[in-house]
């Protein structure tokens, strides 16, 4: 019961602060502001795992699972055994299968994203809509006890997205969510957006990219590793040979690489 009353006062400080990073009235920068209480460190190996019973090798010190499909034991399990575990939230784009779907109105959902009928871009200028769904899932977490989140979809400004976004609109929506983040004590990924990277890499503690060794784009997360941030790499490729090739380039850059299929299930290859 003395925990139980820790937390809550805990979860409780956070969303003040929360509410005045949103509001204007404290400056908190990952860069120079509220400090995390866990950060990844360069050795630690990441796995991904979008399962409502994600299980993790012994090899795997942190893992990325659904902030809301995990279940209870599961996320105790993982938390027994040692693992960090950060929180998926979709921040950029609307799921039409998430119960706080109702919350997102029309005037903010743009184009479907490409290859997901189900879900569709949102405006990410409307922060005065945005901020408050957001705000509700990082608490989510918090109370859930993960370490740390990535956000996905923070990069519509160099996508279809069926609203007019600039470079400077991606940036103030991406750090908002970095301080958001850290307000809580959640440490925060930086999900693909690799252009805007050199702007950003003072507000996140780490990277999460996709695909970047199949399109030729690795290098460009070298800010991060030049800060002593640690990247993590998910390709999708099947043939053994392309892997090995990219594990090659993987150590030789010195960025964390997992094969994984696009269902994001338990089944898990990484480099030797």
């Amino acid at each position: 019961m003395q925990e139980w009353h820790f937390m809550s006062a805990r979860n409780a400080v956070l969303r003040l602060l929360a509410a005045l990073v949103a509001a204007g009235g404290v400056a908190v920068s990952g860069g120079a502001g509220a400090a995390p209480a866990w950060l990844p460190q360069p050795d630690d190996v990441l796995d991904i795992q979008f399962v409502d019973r994600p299980r993790a090798r012994r090899w795997v010190d942190i893992v990325d699972v659904d902030a809301f499909d995990v279940t209870d034991r599961a996320l105790a399990r993982l938390k027994r055994r040692g693992k960090r575990v950060i929180c998926y939230i979709n921040a950029g784009a609307w799921e039409e299968w998430r119960d706080d779907a109702d919350r997102y109105p029309a005037g903010i959902l743009g184009k479907p994203l490409d290859g997901w009928p189900d879900e569709r871009w949102v405006d990410i200028r409307r922060l005065d809509v945005l901020g408050p769904i957001l705000e509700a899932r990082l608490d989510h977490c918090v109370d859930r006890g993960f370490d740390g989140v990535e956000f996905d979809n923070v990069d519509g400004w160099t996508n279809d997205t069926g609203f007019p976004l600039t470079a400077a609109d991606q940036l103030r929506f991406n750090r908002w969510l970095a301080n958001a983040a850290h307000a809580r004590g959640l440490a925060v990924a930086l999900k693909n957006d690799l252009d805007q990277i050199p702007q950003l890499v003072a507000d996140f503690d780490f990277a999460i990219v996709e695909e970047c060794f199949t399109y030729e784009e690795c290098e460009l997360t070298r800010p991060f590793l030049d800060a002593g941030k640690p990247v993590y790499v998910i390709e999708y490729v099947r043939k053994r040979r392309i892997q090995r090739r990219m594990c090659r380039q993987a150590h030789e850059l010195g960025v964390h690489l997992i094969f994984k299929r696009l269902s994001l299930d338990r089944r898990t290859r990484r480099c030797r």
